[in-house]
């Protein structure tokens, strides 16, 4: 009996190890993937999908361009009747929009945006037909500075941080890009011109040229520039010495007409007899990306600085 006893014992304990084995199994089988899943989720990030966006102004489509989103579709240039030339290679699987005045409606119901971007000094008064075609974004270019702008598109875009980087960038950029143009004019008195085919301006206070040299840059406005309150003021070049600028940056057109034009004003004595002139502190700049003011503009237009006063 006692031998029988403890066979019966041993059948008991073995079945019982049996038992408990697949437990354990099924246990460190179902702990194992959770594990797996939770080290995967931590180290890999889903892709952002990157909106479809139509821009209705050059401006925006230039910002957008800064923080890495190439929309869908984009006005041109109004003059060039094309994407600006500068920014005219990241724009090669961008549709072309018609210009910011007379936008293709086609082109743009055709892309079936999921938002649009639009000028309110252009489309304003016709913010219900796009709003037929997709959600719209309004905005005021002539309100803040395009820092305010981007920061804006940043939000929209969740990409708030490298708005902020960007700028902290440009800031840092501008202040280096301000000492390589002190140190050939030192603290004189800027102003800056454009010839056209027509007429000869000289660039105000406002966008799209003021503000880089006379905020960003910090340069001093010749006398009277100061008072120009808007884009420019077109002048005769008879009044050109009553501005008594040390340094004039030069912008003319790429039309026969504007170059044709300023060969005559670079051969009049009233040019020459120019203190600017007289110093050797005249320097060509572009239309572009000088005049367009964007996020990715205005960082071109120093890149052009620093390698324009490096020399």
């Amino acid at each position: 009996m006692v031998v029988l006893s403890m066979i019966s014992s041993l059948f008991v304990l073995t079945a019982c190890g049996q038992s408990a084995a697949p437990k354990e199994a099924a246990s460190a089988a179902s702990v194992a993937p959770s594990a797996s899943a939770a080290a995967v989720s931590s180290t890999t990030k889903p892709v952002e999908k990157e909106p479809r966006i139509a821009s209705l102004s050059i401006h925006l489509t230039n910002d957008l361009l800064a923080l890495g989103i190439t929309p869908v579709g984009s006005v041109m240039g109004g003059d060039l009747k094309a994407f600006l030339p500068h920014v005219a290679d990241r724009l090669q699987n961008t549709k072309k929009l018609g210009v910011v005045a007379e936008p293709d409606m086609e082109a743009l119901l055709s892309l079936k945006p999921e938002v649009i971007y639009l000028d309110e000094a252009f489309s304003g008064k016709d913010v219900a037909k796009y709003e037929k075609i997709a959600k719209t974004e309004m905005f005021n270019l002539d309100e803040g500075t395009w820092r305010d702008h981007l920061k804006k598109i940043g939000k929209l875009v969740n990409r708030e941080q490298q708005a902020e980087t960007y700028i902290k960038d440009y800031e840092k950029q501008a202040a280096s890009v301000k000492g390589l143009i002190n140190a050939k004019i030192g603290d004189g008195k800027v102003m800056a011109i454009r010839v056209t085919a027509k007429e000869m301006r000289v660039m105000g206070m406002k966008r799209p040229l003021g503000p880089i040299l006379f905020t960003d840059l910090g340069l001093k406005p010749a006398n009277g520039v100061e008072k120009i309150d808007k884009a420019y003021e077109t002048i005769s070049q008879e009044v050109l010495p009553d501005y008594d600028a040390d340094a004039i940056f030069v912008i003319v057109n790429n039309e026969d007409g504007a170059k044709k034009l300023f060969e005559q004003l670079s051969s009049n004595p009233i040019w020459k007899g120019l203190k600017a002139v007289k110093a050797g502190h005249i320097y060509p700049i572009a239309d572009q990306p000088w005049l367009d003011y964007s996020a990715i503009g205005n960082k071109m237009a120093l890149d052009a600085a620093e390698r324009l006063f490096a020399k």
